[in-house]
């Protein structure tokens, strides 16, 4: 696969959500409307706003399971509505929750172990976001504390990132396992590393642009990586008719 393979689904997923925009945006304004209580409740408190910003982060590509489904009817042909996102979350398939919980439990984790990092190396307190930015990326010291804690978050991100990049469209395509769902995005991603850490690299970035357009960005944008992840699956997996669970 070409390693700028991702940009290629990034087309197709702005091709989707211009085709059928109302679902996709309304999944982003109450995404930012959810992200702007979180920070209203968080206040000062700097674990507290971490750990909403990870497990946003984590726990996205779940949420927009009902625009995967957008896609994949865009996909057969049909004219897919609000009800058929809506329909995408079917009380009796506890895969996706399983899933969801999994992902909870990641970015606990990495909150826990961030903070334990923070606290143990740090040349001070710190309990709020201007104190992480004095004491941890303005440092002028040799501790090398803030580049120890980029590497140590892209090391506990790197096999959630693998293990999820196709698992959670491919749960919602086909009757496979969560823990055949998790195979499966473990091999796409090993056939195709260098074309994956783009996708991760421009995810990451996307993102970050839309939280620093005090978060109006990601009413487009996060619906935009959500239609695009569909396209990264089904070019990495493909498709199985007789295999589908919806």
């Amino acid at each position: 696969m070409s390693p700028a393979r991702p940009l290629h689904w990034l087309r197709l997923g702005w091709a989707d959500l211009m085709r059928c925009p109302l679902p996709g945006l309304l999944h982003g304004l109450a995404a930012v409307v959810f992200g702007g209580a979180l920070l209203l409740l968080a206040g000062d408190s700097f674990w507290l706003l971490a750990g909403a910003f990870s497990g946003f982060l984590i726990v996205a590509p779940l949420v927009a399971t009902g625009l995967y489904a957008i896609s994949r009817s865009l996909e057969l042909g049909q004219r897919p509505d609000l009800a058929t996102a809506f329909a995408a979350w079917r009380p009796r398939d506890s895969r996706l929750v399983i899933f969801g919980l999994l992902l909870a439990l990641a970015g606990t984790g990495w909150v826990l172990t961030s903070a334990a990092l923070i606290t143990t190396f740090a040349g001070s307190v710190v309990n709020s976001p201007a104190d992480f930015l004095r004491v941890v990326v303005l440092a002028d010291d040799d501790r090398h504390l803030f580049e120890a804690w980029l590497v140590l978050g892209a090391i506990l991100a790197a096999p959630i990132f693998v293990s999820s990049v196709v698992a959670i469209p491919l749960l919602l395509d086909r009757g496979d396992s969560v823990l055949d769902a998790v195979a499966t995005s473990v091999a796409a991603t090993l056939a195709s590393p260098v074309a994956l850490a783009l996708w991760a690299t421009l995810i990451l970035a996307l993102t970050m642009l839309g939280m620093a357009s005090l978060m109006l960005g990601l009413i487009v944008l996060l619906p935009w990586l959500a239609h695009a992840s569909w396209h990264a699956y089904r070019d990495l997996v493909g498709p199985d008719d007789g295999a589908r669970a919806a």
